[in-house]
């Protein structure tokens, strides 16, 4: 033991827990736990959906009993005689093989001395000329029996039910290369049977018994099952041996259980359970016939003359529809359709039994490398060479689907590798909790608690560098701050005591709108929102904080009104202005080595800082970049106000302004505002000064609550003064800011 414990501690105890950890996962894929099938099922499936099956010729014909045959000839079931002529047409029209995906359990309800029981007041003779007339089962029968080559269907049952020697006597036979195959099949207790005339009249018999897996999607279909004691094949299987005159159906096992099914020139590959992997293709309209076109003459020869021919339906209300990889409805008759185009054109796929050993061994020797090299590795080779292995995994796996049509599972490998590498690393997450609670103690003071958790998370990004992103950024400043600084000139304490008082308020309202404090520049505050952390909602965030913003100056306000009247001193307002773009921005760590911020820097920064500083000339509240009031409109009700075009900017650009959440949308004096406004602007930038002047006192008498008087007013000013001075005549009613 101390030995033991010497050897633990020189090879590392990780290391140790993680060779005990890979063991432990060798028993763990081959009792193949239902979550571990499900990833490795899903896996399979969209395989299949990035590669379905080509389909260059088709071997089958589904004879459909479809809403049109239903509608024709009248619902199912139909006559057995009926049946009889569907069967006699294919035959005659050249069917190799006909299979039906149909059970005929119960005797014909419509044969005549059954219809004949069923009539009040039938007259003898009547009655007894019905009575010798052949029943609708021996018709059909018959007509089976002529065409030679009918595969009827069979199902199987929960429940067994006793057998006649007849019965006893209709199976198709099996010879068995290898240990007894039993044990590894799917199993029925009973079969569901047709009723005994056709039964014997038929060249073969086949269970059309689709078992989906788990979760009802269907990728295996058994070909070789077990019911009430005997070996009875599928239905497409038996088809096969019909077609190829076998007497029986040769079944290959091995010590893992089944290999393949096989009859003369066609061997099935299975898996160990009997079940074929059928590589599907989409739903194709070309394997269809209509019944009852077939009933009719409407199909020409040359479509059924040599080919495979299942009879089931597509009619929804018979509800004979399945969920496979590719389709999330399909006919069951086609599931069967498939199977058979799978294999005559050997394109079935295959997970053979020593898949689980291939997938261990892959599982064990990246166990072993993961846990001899990651320790030895940085973090970046470690994530580099785990791209690289699962890309690999990933790429083994699809070209084994692709090119040999192999099913190898890469997922278990994966996950095996993954949990040791987590156990690896778990060691790492003490220190590194440590570490991040340092970051927050020494940040948490200085950035919003978002930057921080982020740094916290990623302490790597404490370097210089920067990302592209499209950001909203947030300008706000206080008006005639000058003054106010002015009047505190003798009491500077006085002045940092008010000013942390209002920015207090002014900042929460944006960290708790999920936005980033960048900076304070005096009584201005620079903000900016999707970053560090992304967010999908970052204009209506941004303008959700700016109206909180306002709505917070105003409380404050009346705060400072009160105490102002009550100490007999001077009550000073704080109005601020805010200014909202959106768009192209550069943000990180920006500065020297030696100090730096978590800053943003582009266009985007300098527009929005434009558009605050214009908040005076409009005499509004707030002004936001039309980026933003696109996607803001969506959740507040947004008004354009100007075409402007910021000094330093070559384009123009329409700004609006907020006029309030969405309950302010929906009052009809913010819609027609809206409305006279633009017309206004429209009259504006086509120079008719007196119908923009008197649109312009319909906005005013409008514009009663939205806190937008002070807008017209500028309107009315720069009328006046393109009245005495017009504008030049390319002019196209753009404002041209001279400062910034």
């Amino acid at each position: 033991m101390k030995r033991l414990g010497r050897w633990a501690r020189q090879f590392g105890i990780a290391r140790a827990v993680c060779l005990v950890l890979l063991f432990a996962l060798v028993p763990l894929r081959i009792a193949d736990p239902r979550p571990l099938q499900e990833v490795r099922l899903r896996t399979f499936d969209l395989f299949q959906v990035l590669r379905p099956r080509k389909q260059t010729v088709w071997p089958v014909v589904i004879a459909d009993i479809d809403e049109a045959s239903l509608k024709e000839i009248g619902q199912w079931p139909w006559p057995r005689t009926v049946v009889a002529d569907l069967v006699t047409r294919l035959n005659a029209l050249g069917a190799a093989a006909i299979g039906f995906d149909i059970v005929f359990a119960e005797p014909d309800r419509l044969s005549p001395a059954v219809a004949a029981a069923s009539f009040r007041g039938l007259d003898a003779e009547t009655h007894d000329k019905l009575a010798s007339l052949p029943s609708n089962d021996e018709v059909l029968a018959a007509a089976i029996r002529r065409a030679g080559t009918v595969v009827i269907g069979q199902a199987g049952s929960a429940t067994a039910t006793p057998r006649t020697k007849a019965e006893m006597a209709l199976q198709t036979g099996f010879a068995v290369r290898g240990p007894d195959p039993r044990p590894f099949l799917v199993t029925f207790p009973g079969l569901l049977r047709n009723v005994l005339p056709i039964e014997q009249a038929a060249a073969g018999r086949g269970l059309f018994s689709i078992d989906p897996e788990r979760d009802g999607i269907v990728r295996r279909v058994p070909v070789v099952m077990q019911a009430q004691g005997s070996l009875v094949p599928s239905l497409s299987m038996e088809m096969l041996r019909v077609v190829t005159r076998s007497g029986a159906i040769l079944v290959r096992t091995d010590a893992a259980g089944v290999i393949a099914v096989a009859v003369p020139g066609l061997e099935v590959p299975t898996d160990r359970n009997g079940q074929f992997w059928i590589h599907f293709n989409k739903h194709d309209p070309a394997r269809y016939v209509s019944a009852t076109d077939v009933l009719h003459g409407r199909v020409p020869a040359d479509r059924i003359n040599g080919r495979l021919v299942l009879i089931g339906t597509s009619a929804v209300g018979l509800l004979d529809l399945k969920t496979t990889p590719v389709e999330p409805a399909m006919p069951g008759v086609e599931v069967h359709a498939q199977i058979l185009e799978s294999v005559l054109s050997k394109s079935a796929l295959v997970h053979p039994n020593y898949a689980i050993g291939a997938e261990l061994v892959v599982a064990a020797l990246l166990g072993l490398a993961i846990i001899v090299a990651a320790p030895m590795l940085s973090a970046a080779v470690v994530v580099a060479l785990g791209a690289m292995l699962i890309a690999g995994l990933i790429g083994l796996s699809w070209y084994f689907f692709a090119a040999h049509d192999l099913l190898f599972d890469f997922t278990y490998p994966l996950m095996s590798s993954w949990l040791i590498y987590l156990v690896l690393t778990f060691v790492n997450y003490f220190r590194e909790q440590q570490q991040r609670q340092q970051i927050r103690s020494a940040f948490g003071f200085y950035l919003s608690p978002q930057l921080v958790e982020q740094l916290a998370r990623s302490p790597e990004k404490l370097v210089l560098g920067g990302e592209e992103r499209r950001m909203t950024i947030l300008f706000s400043d206080v008006r005639g701050f000058t003054t106010i600084s002015e009047h505190y000139k003798d009491d500077p304490q006085g002045l940092t005591h008010l000013m942390n008082r209002f920015l207090t308020p002014m900042t929460n309202a944006i960290i708790e709108h999920k936005g980033t404090i960048d900076k304070y520049i005096g009584d201005a505050i620079m903000a900016f929102w999707n970053a560090p952390v992304d967010d999908d909602e970052q204009e209506t965030n941004a303008c959700d904080a700016a109206l909180e913003m306002l709505a917070r100056a105003t409380a404050l306000n009346i705060e400072f009104k009160r105490e102002a009247e009550n100490n007999g001193g001077l009550y000073m307002p704080l109005r601020i202005g805010i200014g909202l773009n959106t768009g192209p921005c550069v943000v990180g760590n920006m500065g020297s080595d030696f100090r730096f911020n978590y800053s943003v820097l582009g266009d985007t920064v300098n527009v929005a800082s434009r558009l605050e500083s214009r908040t005076k000339d409009y005499r509004l509240s707030m002004v936001i970049g039309s980026r933003t009031a696109e996607k803001a409109k969506q959740k507040f009700a947004t008004m354009e106000i100007d075409l402007i075009q910021v000094k330093g900017k070559k384009q123009p650009e329409a700004v609006f302004t907020v006029l309030g959440r969405a309950d302010v949308e929906q009052d009809t004096r913010c819609r027609e505002l809206r409305d006279v406004n633009a017309r206004m602007l429209a009259c504006y930038r086509r120079q008719q000064w007196d119908a923009a002047l008197d649109l312009i006192d319909r906005c005013r008498k409008l514009a009663g609550g939205f806190d937008v008087a002070g807008l017209y007013d500028m309107y009315v000013e720069r009328i006046r003064a393109f009245a005495t001075e017009p504008p030049p005549p390319d002019w196209n009613g753009v404002y041209e800011a001279e400062s910034k």
